[in-house]
């Protein structure tokens, strides 16, 4: 017990020193920084950086990184800041460091700083969403996702928040963040389907409970809806049909359901694709012949899906957010 208590002790007090160490570093760079002399210290970052990433000091490299980011993007320098924030994934990526939530914090913080229009943040969240996977296929964690959903939310990017909403688990989230897209940006004759597309895209995900509180959020905060079912609007209504369909799983159910409902299913051709998706996921319908679904259509479902080409299929997912209504 002794050794291991000594042992320990001696990792704390390196540990302490490091931190001692980065500080007055970190000292030196705010100076130089504050002074104006931002070429310089931003190559001393970089400096830094490759210096303690060769000595596999991933932890104090990051640290470095992410609080000269945040220095940069306080005095607007949007590119240096950009740049470390890039650091910031390197050294997460090559020290196979655990995806925890103060990491996610810390990389939905840069991306929120990042100039919205600049193809750095657009790298930065690629790269960002593939690290935050962990190797559990590619479509990147849900926590992160919503962090990037509520900045875009805030930026009024209201479509490609939905589309991180939907890889989310937050389903409250969305439906709120639809209300005011709906109400900021649709036609009064489009409330409902504002939402259909959120519904059926999450169980096409075979995200089940996000599609239900999607809906009951929306359909109750929407200041044009009723509270509670039978809905003025059919659509409404056949999605509530629907998702309790989905729940006993019969297929004659769903197939009427289906028939019934055809002149409000037909206001967006991509419904008639999501539900032939959803028959096959929860009512046992056997796939098309055809391989895999055609043209335009089958592209973006297969996007919405992460299916397709290892390679192509993540690049297409990233930057392209599924069908939009507007």
């Amino acid at each position: 017990v002794g050794a291991v208590m000594s042992e320990q002790e001696s990792l704390k007090s390196n540990s302490a020193r490091n931190r001692g160490g980065v500080q007055r570093v970190e000292g030196k760079l705010r100076a130089s920084v504050e002074r104006g002399d931002y070429y310089e210290a931003h190559q001393m970052y970089r400096t830094l950086f490759f210096r303690y990433m060769s000595q596999s000091k991933h932890a104090e490299a990051r640290e470095l990184m992410y609080n000269g980011a945040l220095l940069f993007f306080c005095y607007n320098q949007q590119n240096s800041a950009a740049d470390l924030s890039m650091l910031v994934l390197e050294t997460l990526e090559k020290s196979g460091a655990n995806v925890d939530d103060e990491t996610l914090e810390h990389l939905a913080k840069l991306f929120s700083l990042m100039d919205p229009n600049s193809p750095e943040r657009v790298a930065f969240v690629s790269r960002a969403i593939k690290w935050s996977s962990g190797g559990s296929g590619k479509l990147g964690h849900p926590k992160l996702h919503q962090l990037l959903a509520l900045t875009l939310w805030k930026e009024q990017n209201y479509s490609e928040s939905r589309y991180h909403f939907l890889h989310s688990s937050d389903g409250e989230g969305c439906a709120q963040m639809l209300v005011e897209y709906s109400s900021a940006r649709g036609f009064h004759g489009e409330v409902d389907m504002f939402v259909a597309q959120a519904v059926l895209q999450f169980l096409c995900l075979k995200n089940k409970t996000s599609a239900l509180v999607v809906f009951t959020t929306y359909t109750q905060k929407h200041p044009s809806i009723e509270k509670s079912p039978p809905f003025v609007q059919p659509l409404l209504n056949f999605l509530w049909f629907l998702l309790l369909a989905v729940d006993g799983g019969k297929l004659t159910v769903f197939t009427v359901l289906c028939e019934q409902y055809q002149p409000s299913l037909k206001r967006d051709p991509m419904y008639n694709e999501y539900l032939d998706r959803i028959g096959q996921l929860f009512f046992g319908v056997p796939p098309k012949q055809s391989s895999s679904y055609g043209g335009l259509l089958g592209n973006l479902l297969n996007s919405l899906m992460g299916s397709g080409e290892e390679e192509e299929g993540e690049e297409a997912q990233e930057d392209s957010s599924p069908i939009e209504l507007d």
